[in-house]
């Protein structure tokens, strides 16, 4: 869809990969005039011609920032997933975004806000339609965690766009990434070198290449797409399927709470939220149509092309050592505890 160029972008969250990229790849366009990349801490990789501000969304400096810049265009990818404290991650994606919008809302300038949400929303749920759209809701909304939080997010985005309707505001609903660049609870898990899985399910899990990530980012903000889209690649992969295609060894465990002491005791992992348990149990499959026809385009990697790009990246899994395959059969013999 034609649309006037943007001429300075905001991106915020660039210390994370995600940001980085995007930010790396939004200053190589020549219709872009300055990209600001703002966060707490400095990224670990080049951002190009692309500025660094060190600022924290929560307080009143982006407002400054974007009003002295003449800011057009905000990308939000600022919304912490894992790795922090639930207090903090909370209070950084919701007090976070609700300063980055009011200031958007200020600005005279502004025209366009694109924002990183995520397929949690829908939450997952033995209840839930075989195929979510854009339209349906969740049979039981996410109560806790960052999906909640995006569901929060979503809710103050809509508020905007009521108050200022002349704005062009796309929300994107991602699958979980996987790709060389990502780290986060889930790739973890996959890199187990015995893998929980919940006894009696096995889930239909998509996936979103890093790639295709950054390239529907760069097309919504140069691009004039306004609404909310279902973003993942095509096809479904079952997670016994994947942990087979990973060469990683996998032992059924009885609940989920089970399922996350493993986790912790057996690999040193954190961030088994809630929702992440119930998605590795109940999985959840979301239509990216509105995606094809709004764009005409679809993502170069499908969920299973996703997956294997992950998989070559990181290694293909072995056989488990003996000494641990023991420790989860005594554990799980005592009833994961």
């Amino acid at each position: 869809m034609p649309a006037a160029a943007a001429r300075v972008v905001l991106v915020t969250g660039v210390s994370r990969f995600l940001g980085a990229r995007v930010a790396n790849t939004l200053q190589a366009d020549p219709g872009i005039d300055r990209v600001i990349g703002v966060d707490t801490v400095p990224p670990a990789t080049t951002l190009g011609r692309a500025e660094f501000v060190r600022v924290d969304i929560r307080t009143p400096g982006i407002a400054e920032i974007i009003t002295s810049a003449g800011v057009d265009t905000v990308v939000h990818l600022d919304l912490v997933t894992a790795g922090t404290a639930r207090a903090k991650a909370k209070e950084l994606n919701v007090i976070g975004t609700m300063q980055l919008l009011a200031a958007c809302q200020r600005s005279p300038v502004m025209r366009r806000l694109v924002v990183r949400s995520s397929a949690a929303v829908y939450g997952s749920s033995p209840m839930d339609p075989a195929v979510f759209t854009e339209r349906d809701e969740p049979a039981e909304a996410p109560s806790s965690g960052y999906a909640k939080d995006a569901v929060e997010v979503e809710g103050y985005v809509r508020g905007l766009l009521r108050r200022r309707s002349d704005l062009i505001v796309s929300v994107l609903r991602f699958a979980n990434l996987l790709g060389p660049g990502v780290d986060s609870p889930l790739t973890r898990y996959l890199r187990m070198p015995v893998v929980p899985t919940v006894l009696g399910f096995d889930p239909r899990l998509q996936f979103l290449h890093e790639d295709d990530g950054v390239e529907v980012l760069r097309r919504m903000t140069v691009e004039d797409h306004p609404g909310c889209f279902n973003v993942a690649g095509d096809g479904v992969l079952l997670l016994s399927q994947a942990l087979r295609r990973a060469g990683r060894p996998s032992v059924p465990v009885p609940s989920l709470s089970a399922f996350g002491g493993l986790g912790r005791r057996f690999a040193g992992l954190t961030g088994f939220s809630p929702e992440l348990l119930r998605w590795l149990t109940y999985g959840r499959v979301i239509d990216t149509s509105a995606l094809a026809r709004e764009l005409a385009w679809r993502p170069e990697h499908d969920s299973e092309a996703a997956f294997a790009g992950f998989v070559a990246a990181r290694g293909h899994g072995g056989a488990a050592p003996a000494h641990l395959v023991d420790r989860l059969a005594t554990a799980l013999g005592r009833g994961g505890a």
